[in-house]
């Protein structure tokens, strides 16, 4: 049956769908019944479904042809959802959710979006597809909210991994997939070999289509799906995803890959939409994360078929082909960012083999797969390199030898090439192919291809520092064959191969470097040069063999390398000579070898200066002697075909050579110094080559022709007899006869050194046998030749030319050094006398030059050296010390020296030959006379010189005494007299020259070391006495010397004098070790004489370095001294003690070490009685705590300020500076420790600091501490925060007192002077820059972290403040601290409001407006955070100060804080507004006054407080009726007349709202008035009148009415008709004004009672009464006529309203009014004409004559008449329109009444003819409605 059912059911459908006509019709039925009908197909009956599958056919014919009709979607997926459903039926279901979706308006399918997701999951993959393929679409027109949370993402997929996973990977191939790609199936099944000509097809013949690249068979297909995009559609769909993931529906990680895909897409738009999101996410992305990574190479390198197991697994159809080159562009950029890429192996190196070598790859590719291989080679960690180096190598290589195209592109390569070998040497070192290759490459490729290559190379040389045997010499002549190329780059590398790869002491690479120092390239052979000449190493620990070749191997390597080169082309020309290197390798050469002599002889060489080189002579004269000694053996045993294979022979020739063929300094002082060094074997050489000699002589350079003939003295000294003498002979004729200046001064020379060297031979042999006669060399013509030759040399002194004067002096000098000057004593010509003179004469002398006299001194120094008998030693010596000058300090050394010769003769050690002996190793000869002086010298020196008056000569003295003692340390002389010398040099120490201090302290040091035990305590102990006391050792003084210049001892520091010793002393004996002094002396060493040739000849950085290592163990003591030194004022303590700190102080944690104790000095030492202690403990302190951690010294810290607060207002200016330096700096660092991030120490610094700032520093006197302080303060509280807390009440008041204080008292003084008006604007300025002051910041910064546990110590001390705080800063600053209380903390304040508000009430009556103001505004947010009983009692005791306090603050003060409370606690005022708003009302109504802007203000806010909480005036005084009562009520029985008559305003106010007072209150309101009316008048009793009018004009009808308790209207008009009767003008205008507004309201007839007084009034102003006056000054006259004239209007206008309705009244008063107006309108000011007029109006209009009941013609008539006589006056009134206005309005009433009451005839021809003649004038009147009026009265009249 049921299945009968089911058919028939299905058949109504059919029906249905029959019938259905129009497309709406069926799109109804289909959404009816599509989704049941779909159900049916779960039936079990084949019939039922066969059924519904007829039906579906049909259906879909007609859908397929209409594409409008909409479908049920949204059921369908509902029932697609169904879990129960059977796969028949879902399966059918989607079909037709796949044709109706896309049917689906825009915003429809939007909707339905998330729904397509939700119904993905555990569906068929095929569905999943599908319904993937209908939402990506929808993705373009999505809308995401603009704030990304969770809850709002339209598509909820946080919940859904896996569906997540399906969208992205469809969104994938959706975003790869190119335009307009087909998939075209048939063609490729055909023939699938050649599909797409050679394609990366795995399949072979499985004859799978080509899909697009980066996509598998199967992802292409179903992208395309059952109906494909079009291009556009597809570029939409693309744009929907980059959206999609802008949006961030989807993790950030997971779509990165989707981002980088989609911005290498061929349209624009997709691509910058991808571009801009990827940059603005670039730094959120983590690139290292291995997922994003893996993904981005496998989306690169496609699925590759490995020959594992899960390779073969993979379908076919599911395999994906690696991306194209555009996507391979984008994904590279991104993997060089991360460092997880350069790891990931194998994918690394496959990414670099496709972009290198790939089918598809382009240059592009190619120049990033080379940053890939860089990036790797940088970052990829060691590890996971190690497989990799092989591997990219090739690829390189590869890339190098194949890839010519682009030079970039190479230079890449090459570089990369460069990075890998040093980071991976051993791949490399067994390669030297590789190196060859690049050389090759070098001299080949392209020019900007070579510094890519030769940087490369210079990469390279580390992997190739250890190459052994085969290797090497591979390596070598490798770089020698490079060496010579003709590229300066080749060239260049070469050299540091050269250089690097082979060891020092490696002769042939040594050789190369040779080689290149002649290159005539700078770069090339600056390298060469700087390689060969750095000096072996001075450390110990080296061996020192291997540093240096040897110098006979090298030798040998050079000759070989000579004698070869000599017959190839390489050999160098030059004029007639060849020479085997050229002229620059060949001086390195030279040099080199020198090196290696030096080195083998075991001295360290140097190579530069010639001086530096002779004082290694003696010892290299050694090494040759052995060289010589052992070869020559070897040469005897086994004939070399060289001849002499002696090295040093060899070494010779070679030097000979060059010498001979270019020349040159180095080179000749080389061949002298190695003949000189062992002459009897060497120089005999030379003898036959004299002539060769001589040339050179002749050389223009002056230096060269010195050393040439010293070796021409050398060589001659070899020979004797005739040869000699013939030598001799010849070089005394040159010299005299030659006129070439050159060879004269060679000449010259060459005389003086041969002679020298004859003498000294000659003493030698005297020393060793005693008879000369025997010796054939010394025979007397010999001597008669040496005779002349010394006269000949001693005629040139004179010479004009300086040159050989000098030449002759020198030569001279060189004869009497090694022996008796060869001519007489004294006597006539040219003796020793004359030649004494002769020299001492040039020393001071300004003609002759510095060179000049150096050598004359030297040379007066050498003859008692030579000359034991010297006649003039003393003469000589006198001469020396008498020829001191000012700044030759220069000069003064050389005396010194030449002193010291002299002065011991023949025992001084310029007598030695300085080629064979070194001063040390010097003894004078035994045989010798003994010439000494110098304990004359040391007594001429000691007792006349140094206590000279002229400082230059004290200074010469100290400089001469210094050499003594330094040269003759062991003379015994010296050694007895030491305290005699200590004295003399400390006597120097206060010279005002930094340079006789410093020689002095020098001389000190040395005098000490000489002492035995004993003479070092008492030189000690003298030293420390003489400069702690500044006395002096006795000294026997003429009378005339000055002992000290002008007391210098004890001289303040800046004039230096003896302070810095003084200084050095006090430090060594508060070591307790006074003999320290003299090891401080030596360290503080700051000249810079010492570094001079002349100054390091005393060897003092040798003493200086022992010195230190003395002091060692005594640091912890001076340390803090020496600290604190180095920042003393004075310059030359300063140096002095840095110099001694930099000596002893090496470790750089040596500070940190004794930090505490180094502060504990300076803190001492900070408040030090001497200035310069406390200027520099500052400067030190500065320099101390700057970037340290200070933890362990907190405790020290309030300390340190407080000191400082203290220095930073000393007496001395330079102090202050410093002080202010170091409390900023302190400053600086305590905020740092204040962090919160420090923890506890923080909270430490915090505690210790706080209230040393508060109480020292800001209550300081001195503004800087106090400024200081403060900006601490505020610093410390913004990086404090929380920590700040617990010590809120105590920061909060001090900062609240600093308001004021920090203030310019200037303002106080200016805020006195100042108007009301000025001054509450400055003040209010005041206070707003208090307010935004760094103190209230920091205020409200604590105010932050307030609560409970804070308040009840904070409270006590704001009330405090407030109530006895001085300044508006404070005050203000007080209240707003109250005002942020309230809205920080509310409900922890309760408790203490109470307190609060007395506070704030003792403010609010503060005289400065400005304070007032803030109390008020602060009680305003006060109230709502305290208890309803305060809030009521400051109520009442506001109410109470308003009611009976005169003063105008407390009225002020209660309007401000009733506003207040108002504004900011509305809710606080709604509850008690019965007590505050009748307040209110009366404070409205506040009478102004003269000054009436503040009153009036008030008023306003007032006013303002009542309109805010009422609804509606007149609904406000309803509602608070009675308690408005009270309150005037109570303000009209006030004492203060003021108070009363602002009751009786309020009142008014009050009848004038309410239209009608109903009893009781009329009762009450009447009765206190009239109360109030009795007694006398006051200011301000004219309210009463005014009210009294007012309640009486409102409330009339109710007064009529007789109520008890209310007054009746009689006794109201009695009451106030008696007011009219006072005497004062003023009062009775105001009470008669008042009386007729009663009259006219209650209509009562009491005419005769006002009248009488009024009429009186009118008439005392009449114009007769006026002239009769009492004369009066101008002012009152005019006070006077005012008022007068006010009390006429007055009177009329009162009489007009006060004019009853009663006929007896009227007739006994009309006529006697009328006249009365008629009179005063005439003789009338036109205001008096417009009152009088007014006033006729009102009597015509209240006049009963002109009813018909009351008619009485003859009355009118005349009134009438006596009206129209005066009325014309104002109808002509030309000057003013109004008079004119108010005249017609008369005449237009009178004949409207008229006519009313048809009386015409009452009005006489004579009147009408007066009146149409006036109007007649108004006809031209200037206003046109007058003229409009006036002529139609004027033609009613003549109508009449």
């Amino acid at each position: 049956m049921e299945n009968g059912s089911d058919s028939d059911q299905l058949e109504r459908v059919f029906l249905r769908l029959g019938h259905a006509e129009t497309d709406e019709q069926l799109q109804n039925i289909i959404s009816k019944f599509l989704p049941p009908v779909l159900l049916k197909l779960s039936s079990t009956q084949e019939g039922v479904r066969k059924k519904v599958m007829e039906l579906l056919v049909h259906l879909n014919k007609r859908i397929k042809s209409r594409p409008k009709i909409q479908l049920p979607v949204e059921t369908l997926l509902v029932q697609y959802q169904d879990p129960a459903a059977v796969s028949f039926v879902t399966n059918f279901t989607i079909i037709y959710v796949k044709m109706g979706y896309p049917r689906l308006p825009v915003e429809k399918q939007c909707e339905l979006a998330p729904t397509l997701l939700t119904a993905m999951e555990g569906k068929p993959q095929p569905q999943q597809d599908s319904l993937m393929h209908l939402l990506i679409p929808t993705l373009f027109h999505m809308k995401y909210p603009v704030e990304s949370s969770k809850s709002a993402s339209p598509f909820n997929l946080a919940e859904k991994p896996k569906t997540v996973q399906l969208l992205l990977d469809f969104m994938l191939d959706v975003l790869l997939m190119p335009y307009g790609y087909v998939l075209n199936e048939s063609q490729s099944r055909q023939n699938s070999s050649s599909a797409q000509g050679s394609s990366s097809n795995s399949g072979g013949g499985s004859g799978i289509p080509q899909p697009p690249p980066g996509m598998s068979f199967y992802a292409a297909k179903r992208v395309i799906g059952d109906n494909p995009w079009t291009p556009e559609q597809l570029e939409q769909c693309k744009l929907g995803i980059v959206k999609f993931i802008e949006a961030e529906q989807v993790p950030e990680l997971e779509a990165v890959l989707h981002l980088v895909i989609a911005s290498s897409d061929t349209r624009h738009s997709v691509a910058t939409a991808a571009d801009l999101e990827l940059k603005s996410k670039q730094s959120l992305i983590d690139w290292n994360n291995p997922a994003i990574i893996n993904k981005m190479y496998k989306v690169y390198l496609g699925d590759i078929p490995l020959k594992t197991k899960e390779g073969a697994v993979l379908k076919p159809e599911l395999k994906r082909d690696p991306v194209s080159t555009r996507v391979k562009l984008k994904i590279v950029p991104h993997l060089l960012r991360s460092r997880q890429a350069a790891e990931t192996f194998p994918a690394n190196i496959q990414v670099v083999y496709d972009g290198l070598f790939g089918t598809n790859t382009n240059s592009k590719l190619r120049t990033l797969s080379l940053q890939f291989v860089h990036h790797i080679c940088i970052t990829c960690p060691e590890i996971k390199i190690k497989p990799l180096g092989p591997m990219l190598l090739n690829g390189l290589t590869k890339l190098i030898n194949e890839y010519k195209e682009d030079p970039k592109l190479l230079s890449m390569a090459y570089s990369a090439v460069g990075k890998l070998s040093s980071r991976m040497p051993h791949l490399f070192t067994k390669d030297i192919a590789l190196v060859q290759q690049l050389f090759e490459a070098l001299c080949k490729e392209e020019p900007d291809t070579r510094l890519a290559i030769q940087e490369a190379l210079s990469m390279m040389v580390g992997a190739y520092s250890a190459l052994e045997g085969a290797q090497r010499t591979l390596m070598e002549a490798l770089v020698a064959s490079y060496l010579i190329k003709p590229e300066v780059q080749v060239r260049q590398v070469a050299v540091k191969f050269a250089s690097t790869v082979f060891p020092s002491d490696h002769i042939p690479s040594r050789y190369l470097l040779l080689l290149a120092a002649g290159d005539p390239r700078e770069e090339v052979h600056g390298e060469a040069q700087r390689v060969l000449r750095c000096l072996p190493g001075k450390n110990k620990n080296e061996g020192t063999s291997k540093q240096m070749p040897s110098f006979p191997e090298m030798v040998y390597y050079i000759q070989e390398k000579a004698s070869h080169r000599m017959k190839t082309p390489v050999k160098y020309m030059t004029g007639t000579t060849v020479l085997p290197f050229n002229p620059a390798a060949f001086g390195e050469i030279v040099l080199y070898l020198r090196m290696c002599l030096a080195h083998s002889a075991g001295v360290v060489p140097t190579s530069q200066s010639l001086a530096d080189m002779q004082d290694h002579a003696p010892a290299i004269g050694r090494y040759i002697r052995t060289l010589m000694s052992s070869s020559q053996a070897a040469v005897s045993a086994s004939s070399n075909k060289s001849g002499e294979a002696n090295p040093v022979q060899i070494y010779i020739g070679l030097l000979q050579q060059l010498l001979a063929g270019v020349g040159g300094l180095p080179v000749m002082y080389c061949l002298l110094e190695a003949v000189s060094v062992y002459p009897e074997r060497l120089a005999s050489k030379f003898v036959d080559k004299t002539e060769w000699i001589k040339s050179l002589m002749n050389s223009s350079k002056e230096e060269m022709r010195e050393l040439a003939a010293l070796f021409y003295s050398v060589v001659v000294s070899t020979v004797s007899g005739n040869e000699l003498k013939s030598m001799i002979e010849q070089l005394i004729k040159t010299t005299k006869d030659n006129h070439s200046p050159e060879i004269q001064h060679g000449s010259l020379l060459a005389l003086g050194f041969t002679i020298g060297r004859y003498l000294a031979k000659k003493k030698m042999r005297m020393a060793e046998q005693q008879d000369l006669e025997t010796n054939s060399d010394f025979l007397p013509e010999q001597e008669e030749l040496i005779q002349s030759a010394t006269e000949t040399i001693g005629s040139f002194l004179d010479s004009t030319s300086p040159l050989l004067a000098i030449a002759a002096c020198t030569a001279l000098g060189e004869i009497g050094r090694n022996g008796p000057l060869p001519i007489p004593s004294e006597g006539a010509g040219f003796t020793k006398l004359h030649l004494v003179e002769s020299l001492l004469n040039r020393i001071p002398s300004s003609k002759e030059t510095n060179k000049m006299k150096e050598r004359a001194i030297q040379t007066l120094g050498y003859f008692p050296v030579g000359d034991g008998d010297f006649p003039h030693q003393k003469l000589l010596l006198q001469g020396l010390m008498d020829s001191v000058e000012a700044k030759q300090v220069e000069l003064q050394f050389t005396i010194g020296e030449a002193i010291t010769s002299a002065a011991i003769g023949t025992s001084s050690v310029a007598a030695r030959d300085a080629w064979l002996v070194t001063e040390e190793e010097y003894t004078p000869p035994a045989g010798a006379k003994v010439n000494d002086v110098v304990p004359w010298v040391l007594d001429m020196i000691l007792n006349k010189h140094i206590i000279s008056a002229n400082p230059h000569v004290r200074q010469a003295a100290c400089i001469w005494l210094l050499s003594l003692v330094r040269k003759l340390s062991t003379h015994k002389e010296v050694k007895s007299r030491l305290k005699e010398i200590q004295s003399a040099f400390v006597s120097v120490l206060s010279e005002n020259d930094e340079l006789s201090q410093d020689v002095a302290s020098k001389g000190l040091g040395l005098v000490y070391e000489l002492g035995s035990e004993q003479d070092q305590q008492e030189l000690v102990s003298t030293l420390v006495e003489t400069l702690m006391t500044g006395k002096r050792a006795k000294h026997e003084v003429s009378g005339d010397t000055v002992v000290f210049q002008g007391g210098s001892l004890g001289k303040t520091p800046d004039g230096q004098g003896l302070s810095t010793y003084k200084e050095l002393c006090s430090l060594a004996s508060d070591l307790s070790q006074p003999d320290l002094v003299y090891k401080f002396m030596n360290l503080a060493n700051h000249h810079a004489m010492w570094n001079s040739r002349k100054g390091a000849a005393f060897g003092f950085n040798v003493i200086a370095t022992r010195a230190g290592e003395q002091l060692a163990p005594f640091l912890p003591q001076l340390v803090p001294r020496l600290y604190r030194y180095q920042f003393d004022p004075n310059l030359g303590i300063r140096q002095a003690m840095t110099s001694i700190w930099n000596a002893l102080v090496t470790d750089k944690s040596t500070v940190d070490k004794y930090l505490k104790e180094i502060l504990q000095d300076l803190i001492k030492n900070l408040t030090s009685n001497m200035w310069r202690v406390r200027e520099s403990s500052c400067l030190a302190l500065n320099d101390l705590l700057r970037g340290r951690p200070l933890d362990d010294i907190i405790d020290k810290l309030p300390e340190i300020w407080e000191t400082l607060f203290r220095v930073q207002d000393d007496i001395k200016e330079s102090v202050r500076k410093a002080a202010e330096l170091a409390l900023k700096t302190l400053s600086k660092v305590c905020v740092k420790m204040c962090d919160p991030a420090k923890g506890a120490a923080g909270q430490r610094t915090i505690a210790v600091l706080l209230p040393c700032l508060l109480d020292k520093g800001m209550m300081s006197p001195v503004t800087e501490v106090r400024a200081l302080s403060i900006n601490t303060l505020v610093k410390i509280s913004r990086s404090a925060g929380a920590t700040l807390k617990p010590h809120a009440p105590r920061l909060i008041p001090a900062l609240l007192e600093s308001l004021s204080v920090l203030e310019p008292q200037v303002l106080n003084y200016l805020s006195l002077r100042a108007t009301d008006q000025e001054q509450a604007a400055m003040d209010s300025a005041r206070l707003s820059a208090a307010k935004s002051s760094p103190m209230m910041e920091t205020i409200n910064m604590c105010l932050q972290y307030l609560d409970v546990s804070v308040l009840g110590e904070l409270v006590p001390r704001l009330c405090e403040l407030i109530r006895s705080g001085v300044g508006l800063g404070t005050k203000g600053g007080c209240a707003s601290v109250i005002v942020s209380l309230t809205t920080q903390c509310p409900q922890d304040l309760t408790p203490y409001s109470g307190k609060l508000m007395s506070a704030l009430l003792t403010g609010l009556t503060d005289r400065n407006s400005v304070i007032q103001k803030s109390c008020a505004f602060a009680l305003g947010h006060l109230v709502r955070t305290s208890r309803d009983s305060s809030t009521e009692k400051l109520l009442q005791k506001l109410s109470a100060w308003y009611m009976e306090k005169e003063e105008p603050i407390y009225k002020t003060s209660c309007a401000l804080t009733v506003h207040a409370i108002g504004r900011y606690s509305p809710d606080v005022l709604k509850n008690h507004a019965k007590e505050v708003l009748p307040l209110a009302f009366l404070g409205m109504h506040e009478i102004a006054d003269e000054e009436k802007s503040e009153k009036e203000e008030e008023c306003n806010l007032w006013t303002e407080v009542w309109q805010e909480n009422v609804p509606g005036s007149f609904g406000g005084i309803r509602l608070y009726l009675p308690e408005l009562i009270t309150i005037t009520q109570k303000a009209l029985q006030s004492q203060s007349w003021k108070m009363k008559a602002q009751g009786a305003i309020a009142m008014a106010s009050i009848a004038k709202q309410t239209s009608s007072l109903v009893p009781p209150y009329l009762g009450m309101i009447l009765s206190a008035l009239l109360q109030g009316l009795a007694g006398r008048t006051w200011a301000g009793k004219e309210e009463l009148l005014k009210a009294i009018a007012c309640v009486v004009t409102a409330c009339s009808t109710e007064l009529e009415k007789s109520v008890p308790n209310q007054p009746s209207t009689n006794e109201i008009l009695q009451a106030v008709l008696k007011e009219c009767c006072r005497e004062n003008l003023k009062y009775k205008i105001v009470a008669i004004s008042c009386t007729a507004d009663v009259l006219k309201a209650t209509k009562e007839d009491r005419f005769q009672e006002f009248s009488n007084i009024v009429i009186p009034l009118i008439k005392k102003n009449s114009v007769e009464s006026m002239g009769v006056r009492t004369p009066k000054t101008e002012d009152e006259n005019e006070k006077e006529r005012e008022l007068q004239l006010e009390s006429l209007l007055g009177a009329f206008e009162s009489l007009g309203k006060a004019w009853p309705r009663s006929e007896e009244t009227q007739r006994c008063y009309r006529q006697e009014l009328c006249k009365l107006m008629c009179e005063r309108l005439k003789l009338s000011t036109w205001k008096v004409q417009l009152g009088v007029l007014q006033a006729m109006n009102a009597f015509f209009q209240g006049l009963m004559l002109l009813e018909e009941e009351h008619a009485d013609p003859e009355a009118l008539a005349e009134i009438l008449l006596e009206t129209c006589k005066s009325i014309t006056y104002s109808l002509e009134n030309k000057t003013y329109s109004s008079v004119r206005t108010e005249a017609l309005s008369v005449v237009e009433l009178l004949l409207k009444r008229l006519e009313e009451s048809k009386q015409w005839e009452s009005l006489t021809s004579e009147c009408r003819e007066l009146l149409v003649e006036s109007l007649a004038t108004m006809e031209t009147d200037s206003r046109p409605e007058l003229q409009e009026k006036a002529s139609l009265l004027k033609k009613t009249l003549e109508n009449l």
